[in-house]
């Protein structure tokens, strides 16, 4: 396994930021033009008064790897994964294991999060302690975003697309080579995943831990795999049969109606 640890300038993120994302936090859209100017307008305020009185923080494992079914083998240790069963047309029914070789392969586990005292800075101003937590969680998704185009990049860290030529608005619309699905999200919404990835990479090591239900602290992280495949993309798992959750459930070696809990919207 080679690991890497990044600590990040908040200057040197906040290119990577994705504003749509904030905006959608705080129910607006991009049509709404008043309130999308003011609160982007103050999430900018907010950035240069904080200016690089804070960091980000970055994990990047690059481990040993192969796809057995729908499992993918990290480092000698099973991380199990769901298979979509509604796909739709002609599509395949298809599981991130699918896309890492059963012959020996590479995968990226990665964590990004912030400087924890970051969450009280406005913390007598609770409109902008509001905002500035959710302007913390779109920096450590940018955190992410960066620390993913260094590792394509760059032939020290992983560097599977070494001639890689986006500019940030293609990179904030996935047009880049390979993915990175997170825990929680629907391709990967099991959260519970969490304590097996944070035994292969250690998430502690950059300031994070893990409450009894897989919540992340401090609040914005980010935490999930780097996959190269070229037809790597992202899907959701959707709803699953009984039958898979059973199935999953042994895999995981931990009981069905536990599991239950952390994949309700998918049963």
């Amino acid at each position: 396994m080679k690991r890497a640890i990044f600590h990040y300038k908040i200057s040197e993120v906040v290119p990577y930021i994705d504003w749509s994302y904030l905006l959608h936090a705080w129910g607006l859209t991009a049509g709404a033009t008043a309130p999308v100017e003011e609160i982007i307008s103050d999430a900018k305020k907010i950035l240069r008064e904080i200016g690089d009185k804070y960091c980000t923080h970055a994990l990047f494992a690059l481990c040993k790897a192969r796809g057995c079914d729908d499992d993918i083998i990290v480092e000698d240790i099973a991380l199990p994964c769901l298979r979509q069963q509604h796909s739709q047309a002609d599509c395949p029914n298809i599981c991130l294991s699918d896309f890492v070789s059963p012959y020996g392969d590479e995968i990226g586990i990665f964590a990004t999060t912030i400087d924890h005292a970051l969450d009280t800075e406005y913390k007598d101003d609770p409109y902008r302690n509001l905002l500035t937590q959710t302007l913390a969680d779109r920096l450590a998704e940018a955190t992410a975003s960066l620390l993913h185009l260094q590792v394509r990049t760059q032939k020290k860290l992983w560097g599977y697309a070494p001639d890689e030529s986006l500019d940030i608005a293609e990179l904030l619309a996935e047009k880049n080579r390979g993915i990175r699905p997170a825990v929680g999200y629907p391709s990967l919404p099991d959260q519970s995943i969490i304590f097996t990835i944070d035994r292969i990479a250690h998430l502690d090591e950059i300031g994070m831990s893990l409450t009894s239900n897989g919540a992340m602290t401090p609040h914005a992280s980010v935490c999930g795999l780097m996959i190269s495949h070229p037809k790597a993309r992202y899907f959701a798992v959707g709803k699953i049969s009984e039958e898979q959750l059973d199935d999953y459930a042994k895999r995981r070696g931990i009981p069905t109606d536990e599991i239950r809990k952390f994949l309700a919207k998918n049963c």
